[in-house]
């Protein structure tokens, strides 16, 4: 047997069948769109065994991406914890011979409640096809599975089909970054797009800046005693000309420099990169890597210093990753 051979075979198969899972998307598809999109309450996906954790998937996935929605095991269900169901809820059944019994057994609960159901199964003739308001073909060939049992392309067909109906609210919605950042707040994405270059830079007395006369002795100390490895340079308005890096200070001594005479006009970087306090600190990082730069001076409308932001502070935040 040859291993690689196997599982490129299996992989393989199972993007066939999500290929043939595409082809046969209709008007059915659609109408479980508009039935979610439509829905007062909660979405209750639920299924069984190794399906039953797919569907914990595409609940998961319908919640972070603006959808609210919940796992409902079927077997808890008949024991008690249908009352998690209400009316105004929509379900997403998911069941590959569609006669699971646990699944079966709850239909009659949501019929009384005229609960819409969403079926997604691989026979179109079973007890669940017959009485959902919409079915979503999630068949795969026999012989795509072990000894046709073993469920491997029907499972991750039926999560792609789950993914499509979240990925398709989210476009109805307009469900933008912004929108999921806010779903997901401790998380590297969240902290990409929710914190601003106010919330990390240094600010106050912890800027360091001198003014442009100022004498490398005042340089030396002011970026010695903020220990950011830099220093604003300011004009006689105030406003940010330029910045000296410790980068400056190498190049200045590299050219034998023994007095202290110099000023910071002379030996600064002019010009430098800027950017506003509002701006996301993701921007700030990207400029960054753009300018080939470790601290970036954040200024105001006119120009003047407000803070500094330094490399280390985006990746102790999270926002470097």
């Amino acid at each position: 047997m040859n291993i690689q051979e196997t599982i490129r075979q299996e992989l393989n198969r199972e993007a066939d069948a999500v290929k043939r899972a595409a082809k046969s998307i209709g008007a059915e598809a659609e109408k479980a769109v508009d039935i979610i999109y439509n829905c007062t309450g909660k979405i209750v996906v639920t299924g069984m065994g190794k399906t039953g954790i797919i569907a914990r998937k595409i609940a998961a996935t319908l919640a972070s991406t603006g959808t609210t929605a919940i796992y409902l095991h079927p077997a808890e269900g008949i024991h008690g914890d249908l009352g998690m169901v209400q009316k105004g809820d929509v379900v997403i059944a998911i069941s590959y011979s569609g006669n699971t019994s646990e699944v079966i057994q709850i239909i009659p609960y949501l019929h009384f409640n005229k609960i819409p159901i969403i079926a997604i199964t691989g026979n179109l003739d079973s007890e669940l096809a017959k009485n959902s308001q919409v079915v979503l073909d999630g068949s795969v060939p026999a012989d795509y599975e072990p000894f046709g049992l073993v469920p491997t392309c029907s499972t991750t067909v039926a999560l792609a089909l789950g993914d499509a109906l979240a990925v398709a609210l989210l476009r109805k919605r307009n469900f933008n970054e912004e929108d999921f950042a806010r779903f997901h707040p401790g998380g590297t994405i969240g902290r990409k797009l929710l914190l601003k270059t106010a919330d990390l830079m240094h600010q106050g007395e912890d800027v360091p800046i001198v003014d442009s006369q100022a004498g490398l002795d005042k340089v030396v100390l002011e970026m010695t005693s903020k220990k950011l490895g830099c220093t604003c340079v300011i004009d006689d308005k105030g406003r940010l000309c330029g910045i000296v890096t410790d980068g400056d200070l190498r190049r200045l001594i590299s050219k034998g420099v023994k007095e202290l005479k110099q000023i910071a006009a002379e030996f600064m970087t002019p010009s430098p990169a800027t950017i506003s306090s509002e701006k996301l600190a993701v921007d700030a990082l990207y400029l960054m890597e753009e300018k080939k730069i470790t601290v970036l001076p954040v200024v105001d409308g006119s120009l003047v210093p407000v803070g500094i932001i330094h490399m280390h502070d985006l990746i102790q935040a999270g926002v470097v990753g």
